[in-house]
């Protein structure tokens, strides 16, 4: 990244189609946990505890109980405070521990329930049970782990338990209707029984690929899980579901993409308001930085703060926050960090004010061509690697433009040529350019060989887009305002993935419903048509390109 000194904070491009309360966010660059907690054995399936003070693990380093078998054990690292230190794991010992495999541990919120999967004999049920030791106090030993008996276990493989905040439902993976899938038991108080498992469905169960290793956030509204189905970035992934309420089903699954997930295998996650941290397991795999087999990686649950996607935050921001109070907007519900409360408040303001009139370095930002050179055939991307090639004879103005330098381009040749950026039909994304003069007929940006993303009709130079759905029916989007006056504009598209939304100086002008685009792959050019055709070349100022791979609100 070119702007790698800049601070990394904005929103999770992973926001669901079902329209929900809480902050949308994202995350920051993975780090391994190092030596302390990853060895040359496998390190994995992590556990934060609600504090963030104990952190829960498997291994099968020397020292076990069962690690002289090739057993996993359980371990625990604490520290005093979040800002401290881990220190040296230790093994949690017997009764937890066995010559067998324990793994999957699970510390409940209160610190006295620690739930765990084993194969231990006797007392076992089928292959991988669920069980779960005790304790008075979080001073004292760990009981005799108790076995969660036949409602909950059965005579296949039943793991990687996962308990919610208020200890009343109980996540868990189990191969009890074939394959490997994704159940809840609750129960109506943490002294009663637990009742009959219920499989989470085929919103997030598939027939044919694994999900497993839940996660469950402390607002019982996001679950974290393990998934090899496709649209993953390589072997298993870590995916998420979200809900509007603890009453309501669970939305549709996405992966987490990169940084995250990776050609590798990523597995077992954790999360922990205190820290704003996700914690995860990577599988020997290519990732830069593991230590041995297995190994324990952390990253930064980040929250939006740039509301309107310009690369500052600033009294924009803040006119956009005011607008939604006391509303349950999710895109301004930035506090308590990482995962909001469900109104926008004093909390929210609090968080945007921490990073006001700061640049930042926002993950979303998938490509961003700031036109800010002064010579040369080459407009450089500090987003990404998308370095654009200039032909023609363009006029850099370095004091021209509306942000910094921009492009003059003359509408005969000039043009900008740039590698693939993404795909309109992967999901959502927007576009943002400032434009100063330009005639009916011409185009801002396009994607070779495919559709205008940002042009103007033939006839009085109206914003629109040529961009659509696939099939009979589908047609442009344009708008009834002029952008071809010779004033700056900020133009821009916004797909949701089910609405095309244009605007103009952060006003929408014109919106329609689609229920896809079209697919292509090719990259793109910024200030010419598809085929670069005459007439379609721009003639007037082009400056600060932004393409993002999550929807902005201007």
């Amino acid at each position: 990244m070119k702007t790698a000194k800049m601070v990394i904070i904005l929103v999770l491009t992973l926001a669901l189609p079902v329209e929900v309360s809480n902050a949308d966010f994202t995350f920051g660059i993975p780090t391994n946990l190092g030596p302390i907690f990853n060895s040359s054995a496998n390190d994995w399936a992590p556990c934060i505890s609600a504090d963030g003070l104990s952190l829960y693990f498997a291994s099968a380093r020397p020292g076990g109980y069962g690690g002289n078998l090739g057993g996993y054990d359980i371990w625990v690292s604490m520290r005093e405070t979040t800002e401290d230190d881990w220190s040296t794991p230790v093994n949690v010992g017997l009764p937890v521990n066995s010559a067998v495999d324990e793994t999957q541990p699970c510390i409940s919120a209160d610190g006295l329930s620690l739930f765990f999967g084993s194969y231990r004999r006797p007392g076992g049920i089928g292959g991988t049970d669920l069980w779960v030791s005790t304790r008075a106090t979080v001073y004292n030993t760990w009981s005799e782990p108790v076995n969660l008996g036949p409602t909950v276990n059965t005579s296949t493989n039943d793991n990687s338990p996962n308990i919610s905040a208020d200890g009343l439902s109980l996540f868990f993976h189990s191969g009890r209707a074939g394959g490997q899938d994704l159940w809840v038991t609750t129960r109506p108080s943490q002294d009663s029984d637990w009742e009959q498992p219920q499989s989470l469905g085929p919103a997030i169960n598939t027939p044919q690929y694994f999900e497993g290793h839940p996660s469950i956030s402390a607002d019982g509204l996001r679950l974290f899980f393990v998934s090899d189905r496709l649209g993953g970035q390589g072997g298993r992934d870590l995916w998420m579901t979200k809900r509007a309420t603890k009453d309501d089903p669970w939305g549709p699954p996405l992966n987490l993409g990169p940084p995250v997930n990776t050609a590798s295998a990523e597995t077992s996650s954790s999360t922990t308001t205190e820290a704003h941290l996700l914690y995860f397991c990577d599988l020997d795999g290519p990732r830069p930085g593991g230590l041995g087999g297995f190994d324990i990686w952390q990253a930064p649950i980040i929250p939006i703060v740039d509301l309107n996607g310009d690369g500052m935050v600033d009294a924009a921001d803040m006119c956009i926050m005011v607008d939604n109070w006391q509303t349950d907007e999710s895109l301004c519900d930035i506090g308590p960090t990482p995962f909001g409360d469900g109104i926008v408040d004093v909390q929210d303001l609090v968080v945007l004010s921490e990073y006001l009139f700061k640049e930042l370095n926002d993950p979303t930002l998938v490509a961003h061509w700031a036109f800010d050179e002064i010579e040369g055939d080459i407009a450089s991307d500090s987003a990404n690697d998308n370095d654009g090639t200039v032909y023609g004879d363009p006029a850099w103005q370095p004091q021209g433009g509306m942000v910094d330098g921009a492009l003059q381009l003359d509408g005969i040749d000039d043009y900008i040529s740039t590698p693939f950026v993404l795909n309109p039909a992967d999901g959502k994304f927007s576009v943002f350019v400032w434009i100063r003069g330009g005639a009916p007929g011409q185009v801002v940006l396009s994607q070779m060989g495919g559709s205008n993303w940002l042009c103007t009709d033939s006839v009085e130079g109206n914003l629109m887009t040529e961009l659509k759905a696939t099939g009979r029916g589908s047609a442009e989007l344009l708008s009834q305002t002029v952008i071809t006056d010779g004033n700056w504009h900020r133009i821009g598209l916004v797909w949701d993935g089910s609405h095309r939304t244009l605007y103009v100086d952060d006003i929408a002008v014109a919106e329609d419903e689609q229920t896809n685009l079209a697919a292509s792959e090719n990259g793109l050019y910024i200030g010419t048509g598809t085929v670069t055709e005459t007439g379609s070349f721009w003639s007037g100022l082009i400056d600060d390109v932004r393409i993002y791979n999550r929807v902005v609100r201007p």
